[in-house]
């Protein structure tokens, strides 16, 4: 249990982000319209665009579940982290320019341009339900097991406030109600990082210290990177690299949750740096994140950190420490008091962000891609409306889907594991769409039909009782790539059989080349889309070199 003095720090951040989030919408008289409310009138820039990106991608699950990792398998998980910054990459390169010069409000009035409306209907649909699954109810269980920890209160009852306060102001303000906390709890969040990573560093005393114990233990490996083929972990060097891929284009490049940040940039080019920003953040998350597992694992090992309050649980046939709650244990016996109230704030940060974005998203999918689409002739006050009253069912939905994702051991592992089923698809579509002339919208129909039912049912042999059959052997980052390639053939072969029939939108939305994306200018000095993208890709590949 924490002290009086956190609880109150604690308290007073949720007021103040409250606050902040409500102070958009507080002259709003005449009331505020469809663009103001969906895409923040266009007026965002790069710095906030980047902390939002970052925000509404780490939540409390980033915070809990890497350090859970970091403490049984070292750096690995990492890679998502990481690889991420290849993704953004991608996005700043060759997505942003359409969706910005397209003038999309959604994702998925992007594929009605580039194919056809079923393309949109089932996208709308999908990335509805991702949000909810994925952004909103794995944020509230994590939040929701994080605050039983600290302060003992029921789960259920510390996720429905946070849900109401969190769905106050995003309800009300719109997406500028949602980047203005982003922005806040951004900072914050990397802040209470770098406080509980500096006291386990200084616990532990330094780099040599920590490769001495890991030496002892015979677990070198903690701190590598790139794992072997075969590895038991899953997670070798060519599943990460063929498989997340195909989870990250999804996640960064297609999903509407994320980028909806970009669609609300003042220029393409804010757009563009706005994303690499949030590649460059995006190499913290290893050493603010993960490594703090790696170093409670050191200090267990040598006796510095007590575990004996955390339940048990059978691994191999003998009863070990349930890492699940590893971070909390953190805050409550390395951070003095008044700096956990910070910590606590740093959690609620990762937690109202996340689900801010995703009901901002909602919001904006429900009334673009469904609701316009059978009454066109809707008001902007109307379909302000239908954004709000979709974002609050949106809340109630995620909070009746807790106890079924409940029964994941690690939530980072069971968020990507749905993600890994979903992705394929809709990066094939998105990619092919892109970078092919040819690919045609009867294709792009049908592989999102067949491949989204061929996911759910590799996914559901997986969960009910199938796991020691083939497929359940198949790591699920590989099983991301081998269902990607699936629907690739697929795409391909259809688009030959039903040839592509280009209108007006469409013949404008793929690239010529690889390199025609290339010839914008952009910025110019160091600021330039080019130069960032450069860097950003060396001081990666140093990264991995280093921790290979």
């Amino acid at each position: 249990m924490i002290s009086t003095i956190d609880i109150g720090i604690a308290v007073l951040y949720i007021l103040f982000i409250v606050t902040i989030g409500l102070w958009p919408s507080r002259k709003k008289k005449e009331g505020t319209t469809s663009k103001e409310y969906f895409l923040a009138g266009k007026t965002l820039r790069w710095p906030m665009i980047g902390l939002a990106l970052f925000a509404t991608n780490i939540s409390c699950i980033h915070l809990v579940s890497l350090a859970q990792s970091g403490f049984d398998t070292g750096l690995l998980n990492g890679n998502f982290e990481w690889m991420a910054a290849f993704t953004l990459i991608l996005l700043a390169l060759f997505f942003v320019p359409f969706y910005i010069r397209s003038g999309v409000l959604t994702l998925p009035d992007f594929l009605e341009k580039r194919y056809n409306k079923a393309c949109r209907d089932w996208l709308a649909i999908i990335s509805i339900l991702s949000a909810i699954i994925i952004h909103i109810a794995f944020s509230f269980l994590a939040g929701g097991i994080v605050l039983k920890t600290l302060f003992g209160v029921n789960m259920y009852v510390s996720v429905i406030a946070i849900a109401l306060l969190t769905g106050l102001y995003t309800i009300i303000g719109g997406l500028r109600a949602v980047v203005l906390t982003e922005t806040v709890q951004s900072i914050v969040l990397i802040t209470g990082a770098i406080i509980i990573t500096g006291f386990a560093w200084n616990k532990v005393g330094d780099w040599s210290h920590l490769t001495t114990v890991l030496k002892h233990q015979n677990e070198m490996d903690k701190i590598s990177m790139l794992r072997p083929i075969g590895d038991s972990s899953g997670m070798s060097w060519p599943a990460v690299f063929l498989g997340y891929p195909v989870l990250g284009i999804w996640y960064w490049c297609a999903d509407q949750t994320i980028v909806q940040r970009t669609l609300g940039a003042k220029s393409e080019n804010h757009a563009k740096v706005g994303a690499l920003f949030c590649g460059f953040i995006k190499i913290l998350p290893v050493f603010i994140f993960v490594l703090p597992g790696l170093l409670a694992y050191t200090l267990y090992k040598t006796g510095s950190l007590d575990l004996s309050s955390l339940p048990t649980i059978i691994q191999n046939g003998k009863a070990v420490p349930d890492s699940k709650g590893i971070y909390t244990l953190m805050i409550q016996q390395l951070v003095p008091k008044g700096l956990v109230g910070i910590l606590v704030a740093a959690l609620l940060s990762g937690l109202m962000s996340q689900i801010a974005g995703a009901l901002n998203s909602i919001a904006t999918l429900a009334s673009f891609d469904l609701y316009k689409r059978f009454k066109p002739e809707t008001s902007d006050k109307q379909l302000v409306t239908v954004g709000r009253v979709t974002s609050g069912i949106a809340l109630m939905l995620s909070l009746a889907l807790l106890p079924l994702l409940n029964q994941y051991q690690s939530l980072f592992e069971g968020i990507n594991d749905v993600i890994a089923h979903i992705a394929p698809p809709i990066t094939c579509v998105f990619l092919l769409g892109v970078f092919w002339k040819k690919a045609s919208a009867r294709a792009a129909q049908y592989t999102l039909l067949i491949g989204s039912v061929l996911g759910v049912t590799v996914f559901a042999i997986n969960k009910l009782g199938a796991g020691g059959s083939f497929i359940g052997n198949i790591p699920f980052m590989m099983m991301a790539f081998y269902l990607f390639c699936f629907c690739v053939l697929l795409q391909v072969t259809l688009s030959y059989v039903y040839p592509v029939q280009h209108t007006e939108d469409s013949s404008r939305l793929y690239w010529k080349s690889v390199w025609e994306p290339l010839q914008s200018k952009g910025w110019k000095g160091i600021g330039n889309y080019k130069i960032l993208s450069s860097l950003l890709i060396v001081l990666m590949a140093v990264l991995y070199w280093f921790f290979r």
